[in-house]
């Protein structure tokens, strides 16, 4: 079985009786996913190939079975070699299990043996095991990591997206039964999921910190940070303000934005680019960020009075510090000096993200794999 979503690589192989070397042809390869089981070997990869700068990859059904745990690759400025153990010695009369071969499949009649032949030197140690014993268990090791980021991921977004499906479908529904009387409701209905997704979010700043994403950390933290200040200490901290209109409409921005930030990032975890999931990821916040903000404006400027009464987050003197702190005007300076400038940060940077994600999707090559 082979894939048909993108370009396929020239793989060769060659085999001695216990193990089976694939060699992919592709340069300078970046991201590889080698996925192997007991009969089937899948393969993806961005590298340079017959077609130029490309995401490549093969499956295969094996002809007969392997052994996953004592397999391994490796990537080289050349290409990508990958070792099989045979799950019993003997010879293979082909790689795989159809009877038809795939045209990209060829013999590496360099490195090929038969029966016939003096099986002394074994394949893998004529290229992979001439590093040590560890450098396979470190392959091996690097290999399962990979896969259980991404399935990390993957589960991540997958549980943020719910997540905040069901927070819109809550504020949906019971608007669409109640009406109006519901809206000073809204945010007690949503409040605890809405709380516990916030929270689950301060996973992205670690996510490019570990490496587990690629891009700065700055914007994880300015978005996550920014939305919990107003979650938490303006929302949660003043019992009055959550009952107002403009609570509704802020949550509702959130949520929408979310539901079609994060099935992007399902997409991209294994290296999909799906045009019309990346168009609503990069065309949805037009309208939506500005609104988002001009709620979050508003909720600082209608808390402002209610935090002069409580004193809430003020410190005053006289105190052990001599030192003090008034809140509210921290939130009128903020009005006043950083709102729009916030504003205009937040949306040119989108901006261009916008136009570097759609302009990398409408390449032809890349449509091309988005149609297939």
């Amino acid at each position: 079985m082979t894939s048909k979503g993108n370009p396929h690589p020239f793989v060769y192989w060659a085999q001695n009786s216990s193990r089976v070397l694939l060699r992919v042809d592709l340069k300078d390869v970046k991201d590889p996913d080698v996925q192997v089981n007991e009969n089937h070997i899948k393969f993806m990869a961005t590298g340079v190939g017959a077609r130029g700068i490309e995401l490549y990859e093969f499956e295969l059904e094996l002809n007969a079975n392997i052994v996953p745990m004592s397999s391994q690759y490796r990537v080289t400025a050349r290409q990508v070699e990958i070792s099989l153990k045979k799950q019993s010695d003997g010879w293979w009369p082909k790689l795989n299990s159809s009877n038809l071969k795939p045209s990209w499949l060829k013999i590496d009649f360099d490195k090929w043996r038969s029966e016939d032949d003096d099986d002394e030197t074994e394949l893998g140690t004529t290229q992979l095991d001439e590093h040590n014993s560890e450098h396979t268990v470190v392959d091996h090791m690097s290999f399962n990591l990979e896969n259980l980021r991404k399935t990390y991921l993957f589960v991540y977004n997958l549980w943020q997206f719910l997540g905040f499906t069901y927070i819109f479908s809550v504020l949906v529904f019971k608007y669409s039964r109640i009406g109006l009387d519901f809206i000073p409701t809204a945010y007690q209905s949503v409040h605890y999921p809405l709380k516990f997704c916030q929270l689950m979010q301060a996973l992205e700043i670690f996510h490019p910190l570990f490496g587990y994403t690629k891009g700065s950390v700055m914007e994880p933290t300015v978005q996550v940070g920014g939305r919990s200040i107003i979650l938490f200490c303006l929302i949660e901290a003043e019992e009055r303000i959550q009952s107002k209109p403009v609570i509704f409409y802020l949550i509702l921005c959130w949520s929408v934005i979310e539901l079609f930030r994060y099935p992007y990032y399902m997409t991209r975890v294994y290296d999909r680019d799906f045009g019309f999931i990346t168009w609503l990821r990069y065309t949805v916040w037009i309208p939506l960020y500005p609104l988002g903000f001009l709620c979050e404006g508003i909720i600082i400027l209608r808390n402002i009075p209610y935090f002069e009464e409580t004193g809430k987050f003020s410190v005053g003197l006289p105190n052990k510090w001599n030192f003090s702190f008034h809140f509210p005007t921290l939130m009128r300076m903020y009005l006043l000096f950083f709102f729009l400038p916030a504003m205009y940060t937040m949306m040119s940077y989108m901006s261009k993200q916008r136009q570097k994600k759609l302009k990398n999707t409408e390449d032809p090559q890349l449509s091309k794999t988005k149609m297939n």
